[in-house]
């Protein structure tokens, strides 16, 4: 049962952060203005028209867009129901510490994660979706599926790795180090809007190097569309968000390139590195068609949906690298 609960939660953290990107695509992170209800329902989104006229008396400067609030509370209701599942986790994991003979700190520590996050969701909505906070989220479901996977790993009897693929885990700790901060970099890219801030490729604006102000594109305590002065923020600043993240998505390129390659290598790793380079070439297909069909919103949400497939893979890489036949000399 508790293996059941541990995989079942890594599949709904994945719905979860899929359908956020989904949510966040559609502009409707802001779709209810209040947290956790929406315009004061707990359940369900003002619909009636009586429920309109109050909802729009308490929130004059939010007027109700139902199809956009129903997305938010869909993607709340959701998140609570993981939180619900990651909590039994946590219990069923301290109730059976002695049987499972596996330390329980990597749920409860799961849990304190998934605390955190409700509150950065709190916090996305009554901020009025700033930048940092909404990356902040973003990593933060990230980081909860990565230690979910992790968890359920542990449940499985992935064969020991030889000599051979032990030497290869630095390198692996590294590329994990790589994509997360990757997926950071198209965070920021989506919480400031820059995805279509370069509309050419593999060129920004027919340049090399763009004119970029990456002063002001990274400074992270600003609201939206600002400078952290209060001065509307410049295109040039958003060109630095997106020019960064296409920098950091070549990186990647070349070092999950090389390192999936060198797996396909190594005894026991081929389909590892396998699933790891189609991964990688599908992600940049999809990051590259962001760009040049001007972000559809298949393409957009199945760009996020392999970044956190990524994430899982290189977690499962790790794992599967640590796990002792000979002890190192």
């Amino acid at each position: 049962m508790f293996r059941k609960l541990v995989f079942a939660a890594v599949c709904l953290t994945f719905v979860v952060v899929v359908v956020g990107a989904y949510v966040r695509l559609q502009d409707a992170g802001l779709g209810c203005p209040d947290w956790p209800g929406c315009y004061g329902h707990l359940v369900g989104v003002p619909d009636r028209v009586d429920e309109i006229e109050r909802a729009t008396l308490a929130f004059p400067a939010r007027p109700v867009e139902a199809h956009k609030a129903w997305k938010e509370m869909f993607h709340r209701y959701i998140a609570g129901a993981l939180g619900v599942l990651i909590f039994a986790v946590m219990v069923t994991s301290w109730l059976r510490r002695r049987a499972q003979r596996e330390s329980p700190m990597l749920p409860t520590a799961i849990v304190a994660l998934v605390a955190l996050q409700g509150a950065l969701g709190m916090w996305t909505v009554t901020m009025l979706l700033k930048p940092a906070i909404v990356t902040l989220h973003l990593l933060g479901g990230m980081a909860t599926l990565g230690m979910l996977t992790w968890l359920a790993l542990r449940q499985t009897a992935l064969p020991a790795a030889g000599i051979a693929a032990q030497r290869l885990r630095p390198w692996a700790a590294l590329g994990l180090a790589i994509v997360i901060c990757q997926i950071a970099l198209g965070g920021w890219v989506s919480a400031n809007y820059a995805a279509l801030a370069c509309i050419d490729f593999p060129t920004c604006h027919g340049a090399w190097t763009p004119e970029a102000d990456f002063r002001h594109g990274f400074q992270f305590m600003r609201e939206l569309g600002m400078t952290a002065a209060g001065a509307p923020l410049a295109f040039e600043a958003l060109t630095a968000i997106h020019w960064s993240h296409r920098v950091g998505a070549l990186m990647t390129l070349v070092y999950i390139g090389v390192f999936a390659a060198v797996l396909m290598r190594t005894a026991g790793f081929m389909r590892y590195g396998a699933v790891l380079a189609l991964l990688l070439v599908a992600q940049i297909g999809l990051g590259i068609a962001n760009v040049l069909l001007s972000l559809p919103l298949p393409v957009a949400v199945a760009h996020n949906g392999g970044a956190a497939a990524m994430l899982v893979m290189m977690v499962v890489v790790n794992f599967a690298l640590s796990r002792n036949a000979v002890p190192l000399k």
